[in-house]
């Protein structure tokens, strides 16, 4: 449970926003819940690809996730589209909830950019969320606005920059901060740049962490 406990994942719906490793992030905590012995969801209010491994409720209903439910502690669950991606459940939020212990939420998009500015729609956070979590990712560092930033002109703009300039720990943490859509952080992928990831989380002006998805290891 070290990224449960790490990020303080309560029972209930949890949205993550941001970039640099969301959907690996709803694994990983799906993965160490369920082993734990609760009942997990794993879902979206954007889009996202399927789980590979982790069975994937599209039709059915309530039914379905039951019946899916009572053989895995860990499912996925969402409406299919043609191009083999998943949008939010048929179910709402609400209901869902009354069938999980955990409902982790993928409520964003990043473009696979690291670091991520959200437009006037996003990101997508479930009126039913208890806490959003934020990723950002450290490869982001280093890197121009333009490379590393989802919607660079809205990540330049909020602070003052040019989108030729490079990500900085203060940077980021200032964009965090005027955005203000959420409640802990997690600056993933540290092992690229620990010394920038963990300035990064001292600054953020929330509870954070600095640390590795891929190799299982806070900072």
């Amino acid at each position: 449970m070290v990224w449960t406990r790490a990020l303080e994942i309560v029972p209930g719906v949890t949205a993550v926003i941001g970039g640099g490793g969301k959907t690996t992030l709803l694994r990983t905590l799906g993965g160490e819940l369920a082993a734990a012995g609760h009942a997990v969801l794993l879902c979206t209010t954007t889009k996202i690809f399927p789980f590979p491994g982790i069975p994937c409720v599209t039709e059915g209903g309530e039914a379905a996730l039951r019946a899916a439910v009572a053989e895995s502690r860990l499912v996925c669950a969402g409406t299919a589209l043609e191009n083999g991606k998943l949008t939010a459940p048929e179910l709402p939020v609400r209901a869902l909830a009354a069938l999980f212990e955990y409902v982790l939420v993928e409520a964003d998009g990043a473009a696979r950019r690291p670091m991520k500015a959200h437009a006037p729609h996003e990101p997508v956070i479930p009126p039913e969320a208890g806490q959003t979590v934020c990723v950002a990712g450290a490869s982001g560092f280093r890197r121009t606005i333009r490379e590393g930033a989802h919607r660079p002109e809205r990540y330049a703009a909020l602070v003052g920059a040019k989108e030729t300039d490079r990500i900085t720990p203060e940077m980021a943490a200032a964009v965090l901060r005027a955005e203000g859509l959420h409640r802990r952080l997690l600056v993933n992928q540290a092992e690229l740049a620990p010394g920038a990831a963990m300035e990064l989380a001292e600054l953020a002006g929330c509870p954070a962490i600095a640390g590795s998805l891929r190799l299982g290891k806070i900072f």
